[in-house]
């Protein structure tokens, strides 16, 4: 390369740095300010909301997060702005790359239309516990475009929105009362009025045990090894896994007081002669 060469590319290179330099620090601080100020305006938009008392907490973050993202696309146009692409002009490409975009983007799309469909139909909300999509959590954030939950053993997991308004909703905290299954076996030597009077007395005298609808007890299989009784008890939803752990326990122990045989599986080998 001659001088006149170097000459020529100092000289193209001043000339770049004239025309768009400022434009670049511009588009730069408007970058940077936009960013800011988009999670300034989601922090108040949360807050505004929040304050009301009135507002549903999956609606109030998806309203927010959605705030956000207006911004962001705001300030993008700004940014093109500083560089002389006109507002009207970039609205017709804005549609047309746009629906290139929504073709090649469509799962995406679907999580956002999702979104919104779970906040109009509201099949849970922040702090249920659900099941869906394969998936079981409590309910910490529904956002533009996925669900957080956090899962028994404190496991963060996020879920696309689609996934979980595609599939079937199973929410544990919908209702106010549940109702607690068990199934206890007992030996076939066993007096089934005694056993029946024994479940009563340790799950019936629990104090979280409902006693509208009554507690419900049957012998409902006669086993190969056991006679099995099938027990229902209703109790508030936040108490069901405790009363459920418990009262196993419980009748575990009340079995081994009276002598009530819990039978298990037993091999028996016979040696040939």
């Amino acid at each position: 390369m001659n001088q006149t060469d170097v000459e020529n590319t100092a000289a193209m290179i001043v000339d770049v740095l004239t025309t768009y330099g400022l434009n670049v620090i511009g588009a730069i601080l408007v970058l940077i300010i936009g960013w800011i100020a988009s999670k300034w305006v989601k922090a108040i938009v949360l807050r505004m909301m929040r304050r009301s008392g009135k507002i549903d907490e999956m609606v109030t973050t998806l309203t927010a997060s959605a705030t956000r993202y207006l911004v962001l696309a705001i300030t993008i146009i700004a940014v093109l702005g500083q560089f002389g692409v006109e507002t009207t002009s970039l609205v017709a490409v804005l549609g047309t790359v746009g629906l290139a975009i929504g073709l090649a983007l469509q799962g995406t799309l679907s999580n956002v239309a999702a979104g919104f469909m779970l906040v109009l139909f509201r099949p849970f909300g922040i702090g249920d516990f659900i099941e869906a999509g394969g998936i079981s959590g409590t309910v910490k954030m529904l956002n533009l475009f996925t669900t957080e939950l956090a899962t028994p053993d404190n496991v963060h997991i996020i879920v696309p929105n689609g996934q979980i308004w595609g599939s079937a909703v199973k929410n544990f905290s919908h209702h106010d009362t549940r109702r607690v299954d068990w199934v206890f076996g007992v030996g076939y030597e066993a007096d089934i009025n005694q056993v029946s009077d024994v479940i009563k007395d340790v799950i019936g005298s629990d104090e979280r045990v409902h006693a509208d609808p009554e507690l419900f007890i049957v012998v409902s299989e006669l086993a190969d090894s056991s006679v099995n009784f099938t027990v229902r008890a209703w109790c508030n939803s936040a108490d069901y896994w405790g009363l459920k752990f418990d009262m196993t326990r419980a009748i575990k122990q009340r079995f081994d007081k009276e002598n009530i045989n819990i039978p298990y599986p037993q091999t028996v080998v016979h040696k040939a002669d």
